[in-house]
């Protein structure tokens, strides 16, 4: 096999990290991971972390020569502003997330030659989810929704390089990602991880913060860095557009006993309140919680990151108590008939994924 090696860029976020992972636990080749922060990995996978600021055009330039080999880019880095949903609306904040980008690929095509493979992530609002009640299943053949976004401006910006070039794109439109990253903008699962240990520290119940209703899809960070191992060489996937999900679809409500279950505590619900206020009202009780059982040294803001707003939104805190959830479904029709059939069951992914960040000294574990 000739040799490999994948640059992640935003290897401390959800998808980053995953990537990483498992490109480095299927035996890919050489793995470099790109963030400021340092991603949460084991030692022992190998893998190369070159701390970057994407936003900065001359460190990116500088660092070029040390990605002289890469192979294959999987592009996962994300620029979110403080309170999280306003900034998607934002010119300037597209503006950002397209600089990074080219400020990445640009001395990245000059260095590396041998480029093979570019993976660069969306999402649902590419169906215009976050502007207005959308068809289902959302189809990857759909006419573009027209709508600003900077998917569009990554998209274009790569297809346009593409034209003249070696390597295939593909684009993947994750539904609502959960993994293990904290500091994240969009994961919840250290939001539930760090509420449950504040309940139970308080001695409470799991009580459900959000609004009934919503029907939904997930996918967890494992199945997406699957999915994008698997494109890295794979025809079929070359210059293609995917949806992925992890197959099934769930309600918030519908799936809080089992997350109650996987972490030893009581269910109930209540009326809607924003868990990213509780947590925020709560950091002193976090933080004594985070001394006496020596967990990882992270306030709750390092924690969480954007994602406690994330939350509020996924839960319909916000959303009118007459109103219908419109509900976000996608296809994944062609990238099964592609050739990626893998899937999880949602449930057992909140049990897992919540296992996992105990067991990595996140959270505590669940007694």
């Amino acid at each position: 096999m000739s040799r490999r090696t994948v640059v992640v860029a935003g290897a401390s976020g959800v998808i980053g990290q995953a990537a990483a992972e498992h490109f480095a636990r299927g035996g890919f080749g050489q793995v470099i991971g790109i963030s400021r922060r340092e991603p949460n990995l084991p030692p022992s996978l190998g893998v190369k972390h070159l701390p970057l600021d994407l936003l900065d055009a001359d460190a990116c330039r500088n660092a070029a020569p040390q990605l002289a080999q890469a192979t294959h880019l999987v592009f996962a880095a994300l620029f979110e502003k403080p309170g999280l949903v306003a900034g998607w609306y934002e010119e300037d904040q597209m503006a950002t997330n397209l600089a990074m980008l080219k400020n990445l690929m640009e001395p990245l095509l000059q260095a590396a030659p041998d480029l093979r493979h570019v993976s660069v992530l969306q999402g649902t609002k590419a169906y215009g989810a976050h502007v207005h009640a959308i068809s289902v299943p959302a189809r990857e053949s759909w006419p573009r929704d027209p709508h600003a976004n900077f998917y569009w401006l990554q998209e274009d910006y790569l297809r346009g390089l593409r034209r003249d070039a070696n390597w295939s794109l593909t684009v993947w439109r994750p539904q609502v990602v959960f993994g293990t990253a904290t500091g994240a903008a969009m994961n919840i699962i250290p939001v539930l991880g760090a509420y449950a240990a504040i309940q139970r520290e308080l001695g409470r119940p799991l009580a459900f913060p959000g609004r009934p209703g919503g029907v939904a899809e997930a996918v967890s960070a494992d199945l997406v860095a699957q999915a994008l191992l698997w494109a890295a060489e794979a025809p079929q996937a070359a210059d293609e557009t995917f949806n992925v999900t992890n197959g099934d679809v769930f309600t918030w409500e519908g799936v809080w006993p089992a997350i109650a279950a996987a972490l030893k505590m009581e269910a109930t619900y209540a009326e809607p309140f924003s868990i990213a206020q509780y947590l925020m009202d709560h950091a002193d009780v976090w933080d004594r919680i985070v001394e006496r059982e020596g967990l990882l040294p992270l306030s709750l803001p390092q924690l969480v990151g954007e994602s406690h707003h994330y939350a509020d939104l996924l839960f319909g805190v916000d959303a009118p108590a007459d109103a219908a959830r419109a509900p976000v479904l996608v296809s994944t029709i062609k990238l099964r008939q592609a050739g990626f059939g893998d899937c999880e069951d949602t449930e057992r992914m909140f049990a897992r994924l919540l296992g996992d960040i105990a067991h990595m000294g996140i959270v505590p574990r669940a007694r």
